[in-house]
């Protein structure tokens, strides 16, 4: 079974629509920054990233399905596994929990590539960290 990375949120009032739920798209805001957090947990920079090895994460594709709605101050919880990992891309599963209760899924591709936007490998040090997590 993968490791599970945890991140948590506070749902404020500008992630709400005017019935005081979370807007649908805010979901994937809350998923990018508990991507970054993971990043940060495992020591691997995004501006190191492209500093030292020209490359950058960009989300290529996302399917997302939500279960039950978050409301204003809920407290979120935020879970993060690789769900396959490839040379130049990674499959993350994320889901966003109130509780014991599942709020949204989300299988969130991600691809590796240079500063002119052109595929590349994950860097050998970065792909040894985040198996290691």
């Amino acid at each position: 079974m993968p490791s599970v990375f945890t991140w948590n949120v506070r749902v404020y009032y500008e992630d709400t629509d005017a019935g005081g739920i979370v807007y649908y798209a805010n979901y994937l805001k809350f998923f990018e920054r508990a991507r970054t957090e993971w990043l940060r947990a495992i020591d691997v920079g995004q501006q190191a990233l492209l500093e030292e090895h020209d490359a950058l994460f960009v989300v290529k594709s996302v399917s997302t399905d939500y279960h039950a709605p978050a409301r204003l101050d809920d407290a979120l919880r935020l879970t993060l596994s690789i769900e396959k990992m490839g040379r130049a891309s990674i499959v993350f599963l994320q889901q966003a929990w109130c509780g014991e209760t599942l709020l949204s899924t989300a299988r969130v591709k991600i691809g590796c590539v240079d500063s002119a936007m052109r595929p590349r490998a994950v860097p050998d040090a970065v792909a040894a960290r985040m198996r290691a997590a």
